[in-house]
């Protein structure tokens, strides 16, 4: 089979978008498929590498979503070579600039269109709209108006299905979760390798350890996470905030102001390669982001033995278990009964993390690119039954 996977952001941008695309496309290749990308460029020119294309000259249009950017034009050699190589199915990962091309080329072959649903965009509303309302409603109309132009829509969990029904999407929607590479998450780290890495970071001997890793936006909510810690009574504990982003300054400011420079931890930007490293960092994960519509962070947090301690969304009904690899909560008061929980009891939090591996393994890339696999050969055996 020969699948198109046309996505707004790509390599070398690490966001949750990126890394469910680069896991898909090395699984389906894996499984004996050949694949080709088509991406923004991030500069003013494009050009080609094996068999990705970084298409155009583009602008930065980060009032719609961060780091998001429109293309100038809409006609290169790269999108008439993407049609001669007629592609099977067109699997589109993002709702701005490149779905135009994969509908362009879907036109010009007859190939299936396929859309995942990443964003909830109603979370990002202060981004382009002065009122939530209004900018509510444009998301809704958008979503609907893009959506039902393709053949079928993979979401990552039951909770984007059911605001995608609501908004009046008549496309057939799969339930997909996203997938992780699991193996790069199964290091040697040993204990000493933890403290090596928690006296680098400037933590305490004595400290237990939350972790938060991901971009740092005000839609992620840390600072519900930092103004609860400052009121937790726990003061050999540490809070570390694993990333960088536009929010990140004025998180610093409450952090100072709070008085709590010394047990909140800023360590900006890390690669792909080391993210595990400081997963293990933590004794437990923590989030209160309530704009996900599945949080590979959490994923990945499990998969590095660690429970999760985060806000009840419904997007982790199949991920956090209560009591079992870990706590949802509503309110500061939950939130602290939580941590304490976890982590007055060293025999709970190991079997916690333990626990935490095998939800984990249930989200693997493997399983992830057979699933997206099934939902390509149905919608593609649909197409023909219609042309007939």
């Amino acid at each position: 089979m020969k699948v198109l996977i046309t996505s707004d952001w790509y390599k070398p941008v690490i966001n949750g978008v990126v890394t469910s695309i680069v896991n898909l496309e090395n699984e389906l290749r894996a499984r004996g498929h050949e694949v080709r990308v088509l991406a923004t460029s991030r500069t003013h020119s494009s050009w080609k590498e094996d068999n990705t294309y970084y298409f155009l000259g583009s602008v930065p249009v980060d009032k719609i979503y961060p780091l998001a950017r429109m293309t100038v034009l809409f006609k290169h050699t790269f999108i008439q070579e993407l049609i001669d190589w007629k592609p099977d199915v067109i699997h589109s990962q993002c709702e701005l600039n490149s779905y135009i091309f994969a509908q362009i080329i879907s036109k010009k072959t007859g190939a299936p269109i396929v859309h995942t649903y990443h964003t909830v965009y109603e979370q990002y509303t202060h981004y382009f709209s002065f009122n939530q309302k209004i900018g509510q409603k444009a998301v809704k109309e958008f979503s609907k108006w893009t959506l039902n132009k393709s053949h079928a829509v993979i979401v990552p969990t039951d909770k984007v299905k059911t605001l995608l029904l609501r908004y009046g999407v008549r496309r057939k929607i799969f339930v997909v979760p996203s997938g992780i590479s699991l193996d790069r998450f199964n290091i040697h780290f040993t204990k000493e390798d933890q403290a090596k890495m928690r006296r680098q970071l400037g933590i305490p001997e004595n400290h237990q350890v939350m972790v938060t890793l991901g971009r740092i936006a005000q839609e992620k909510n840390i600072q519900e996470l930092i103004e609860y810690v400052h009121r937790m009574n726990r003061p050999n504990f540490t809070y570390v905030i694993v990333g960088d982003g536009p929010y990140r300054q004025e998180l610093e400011s409450l952090v100072e102001k709070l008085g709590e420079k010394k047990r909140i931890i800023f360590t900006g930007m890390v690669t792909p390669e080391q993210t595990p490293y400081y997963y293990r960092v933590g004794d437990i994960f923590g989030s209160a982001s309530s704009s996900e519509t599945q949080g590979l962070t959490y994923v990945e947090a499990l998969a590095c033995g660690l429970p999760a301690v985060c806000r009840k969304d419904p997007c982790l009904d199949d991920v956090i278990f209560h009591g079992y690899n870990g706590y949802q909560f509503s309110n500061y008061e939950e939130f602290a009964e939580s941590v304490h929980r976890i982590l007055d009891h060293p025999e709970r939090c190991e079997e916690m993390g333990q626990h935490s591996c095998k939800i984990a393994d249930k989200y693997s890339a493997r399983v992830f690119g057979r699933k997206v696999e099934q939902v390509y050969k149905k919608v593609i055996a649909k197409k023909q039954e219609n042309k007939a």
